[in-house]
């Protein structure tokens, strides 16, 4: 890993470079690599986080002047409980994964001694554009290295001592690897931003990790692909029938564990038969949680003479990713109408249905058309590392190759080999005297 202050694109050139290096090496290779940041970035705790706080104080600062969102600060902390864990123990849940590099997808013998296969393979560069989340760093190294691809990271100004830190412990730690230097970079230079998402030629995708107006700019001032969202705007619909035990905790669990994360709820569906039965419960430990809930009519009405921050829903409330101790509730009379009201107004990132009720439960994840449907279990669960993705580089609410929580699966595209032993296609073909392909599918093998 290098620290650049290098133009956008000889930085772009440089990762090109590297990637056709990092795809070769072995996985022992790779794997030693991720040992050695793991091994760094623990010896160097308490400098990157001296150094956090430094990072914090400032946005702090920031905060009370209103320049900078509170969601933001929250992410910036690296000494949150149980973050500086996390991040270590996703590098070593990385290294122990399976190889994806070389896997074999497809064996098709097209004729006697032509072998056709498709094999995965790194998809090259990646340009990892971020605000606030210092743990990004490690994150991505990890997953790049370990699938094959370099690295280009450009953080945002309010982390600057944080992934200064972190880089260049990582860069210490590869420098005994055979990890080539441009593998991974952390571009320093001021605003290049613009300059690098015009790197079309060397940088293959680009991922961004931060708001939803970071992700809408690099949406429309880029030709290279965005893998990403732009919103998390969670919801769960609260059916009548659901164990009211059950509805309580999860509904909490996915609102107050974590407000500023993506994956928290955001817009909570109720149906009309449990505006006097589970609801009132559910508001209950929302409230004592200092949840403010944003109520339409009804559900309002259902909660009269509750104490606890209670106020009018506006219509835009169903439009907003809140990040914060705040919930838009909205009472609907069926099924339709929650997936309705879901696939207009949600971002496609993760919604779920709590009921015990099966069948309504496959109905609703089935006609949901989101990245991630639950049925009775906390949106917070949209997450790499508790998908058993070691970590992830985000999560993608596109169609594209990759949807939810990317890990190394979703930094794989493939390509087609063909061994042959002199054949050509002009002997091919329907009429007289031609050959015909055999095109018999054999069992996959392990290994490459």
């Amino acid at each position: 890993m290098s620290l650049t202050n290098a133009t956008p694109e000889a930085a772009a050139k440089a990762a090109k470079s590297a990637s056709h290096i990092l795809a070769t090496l072995p996985a022992s290779a790779r794997n030693d690599a991720l040992t050695a940041i793991h091994a760094a970035l623990s010896d160097a705790k308490d400098e990157i986080l001296h150094a956090n706080a430094r990072d914090l104080e400032l946005a702090r600062k920031a905060a009370a002047d209103g320049q900078l969102k509170d969601s933001l600060v929250s992410r910036l902390d690296l000494g949150k409980k149980g973050k500086w864990e996390d991040m270590l123990k996703g590098i070593l849940d990385v290294r122990d994964l399976p190889d994806p590099v070389g896997k074999i997808t497809l064996r098709t013998r097209l004729d006697d001694g032509l072998l056709l296969e498709r094999v995965t393979a790194p998809i090259g560069v990646l340009l990892i554009i971020f605000e606030a989340r210092p743990e990004v760093i490690a994150n991505i190294a990890s997953l790049a290295i370990k699938s094959g691809n370099a690295a280009i990271l450009k953080g945002g100004k309010e982390s600057t001592e944080s992934f200064v830190a972190i880089s260049r412990t990582i860069s210490a730690a590869l420098a005994g690897t055979k990890v080539p230097n441009g593998a991974v970079q952390l571009v320093t230079t001021r605003d290049a931003i613009a300059g690098l998402l015009d790197q079309d030629r060397h940088i293959d995708l680009v991922i961004p990790r931060g708001s939803n107006e970071l992700v809408r700019y690099i949406k429309t001032n880029t030709k290279i692909p965005v893998l990403g969202h732009a919103d998390g705007i969670c919801h769960s619909y609260l059916t009548a029938d659901v164990d009211e035990k059950t509805a309580v905790d999860v509904v909490v669990d996915s609102k107050t564990s974590y407000p500023a994360a993506c994956n928290s709820l955001e817009t909570l569906l109720v149906q009309d038969k449990a505006l006097n039965t589970v609801f009132p419960a559910v508001a209950d430990a929302l409230l004592a949680k200092g949840v403010e809930l944003r109520c339409d009519g009804p559900s309002k009405a259902a909660l009269s003479g509750k104490q606890g921050n209670i106020v009018d829903v506006k219509q835009e409330d169903y439009d907003t990713e809140h990040l914060s101790l705040t919930l838009s509730i909205k009472t609907v009379s069926s099924l339709e109408e929650a997936v309705e009201h879901i696939n207009e107004h949600g971002s496609h990132h993760t919604d779920t249905i709590l009921t015990s009720d099966k069948e309504l439960a496959e109905r609703f994840m089935d006609a949901v058309d989101s990245a991630g449907v639950y049925w009775n279990a906390s949106s917070r669960f949209a997450d790499g590392m508790r998908y058993g993705f070691g970590t992830e580089v985000g999560i993608s609410t596109n169609k594209i190759h990759a949807r939810g929580p990317v890990g190394l699966e979703g930094l794989m595209i493939y390509k087609y080999k063909i061994r042959g032993q002199g054949h050509v296609t002009s002997v091919y073909g329907e009429g007289e005297g031609q050959r015909r392909f055999k095109h018999e599918t054999l069992r996959l093998e392990d290994g490459h």
